[in-house]
């Protein structure tokens, strides 16, 4: 319980009672913060907790909980990140011509002076609805293009496992020259062959360009990612 992080008092949360603290989260917390407000990650944590049970009965897998936690928090996060970006964009949303249904938008997050690198990717559904997303770090690859290419990778890979989802869109120009003609781009050799294999995967796979201003969600989580650990 010490992770989770509010301004109630010690009196109140959290308690030395398993069963008060419980009553709390469960119960009187939605009296005393508007469950519009709570970004407590303990729902997340509590899912996780579930999964790992399940994990080690049915497959014998053993989970680290701290890793968990740090997961759980990292989805947390990007949950609340989404919600806030959805609620901007609705009040500036205007009529698109870019079609932005049944796609996976990807962005890669790369500074010179952060050790780390940010991944982000959201899968919209045929209605535009978003049905999954990830976000993730990695240590600082050699350039911003770099991240690009393995936010791609990684978003290619998980999407395959979950949906049948062809389309995948980015900001970054450089990205599609670079699938269309991988010869050019000799340094980024390793990187190129690699999404190439998944690539044969898929039976229509499709990247096409999107301006940042359609692509803010991935973005907004590539941009975030880099402070998780």
């Amino acid at each position: 319980m010490g992770i989770i992080i509010n301004s109630i008092q010690p009196q109140i949360f959290p308690s030395p009672s398993m069963y008060n603290n419980i009553d709390y989260l469960f119960w009187r917390k939605n009296s005393i913060v508007e469950p519009e407000n709570d970004i407590d990650p303990y729902p997340w944590i509590i899912w996780y907790i579930w999964k790992a049970r399940n994990d080690k009965l049915f497959r014998g897998i053993d989970r680290d909980p701290g890793e968990l936690v740090r997961h759980a928090e990292s989805e947390c996060q990007a949950w609340h990140i989404v919600r806030e970006n959805m609620t901007t964009l609705q009040v500036i949303q205007e009529p698109q011509v870019l079609s932005l249904g049944d796609i996976c938008m990807i962005d890669g997050s790369w500074t010179s002076t952060d050790p780390f690198s940010g991944l982000g990717w959201v899968w919209k559904d045929s209605r535009g609805m978003i049905q999954l997303m990830g976000m993730r770090n990695l240590r600082r690859r050699e350039s911003a293009l770099h991240s690009e290419l393995e936010a791609l990778r990684w978003a290619m890979k998980t999407i395959l496992q979950h949906s049948n989802c062809q389309r995948f869109g980015t900001d970054c120009k450089d990205l599609i020259a670079m699938l269309t003609e991988p010869k050019v781009w000799p340094s980024f050799s390793t990187e190129l062959e690699m999404i190439h294999t998944i690539k044969l995967c898929y039976s229509d796979f499709k990247i096409c360009y999107v301006p940042k201003t359609e692509n803010v969600i991935a973005d907004s989580l590539a941009r975030n990612a880099p402070s998780q650990f």
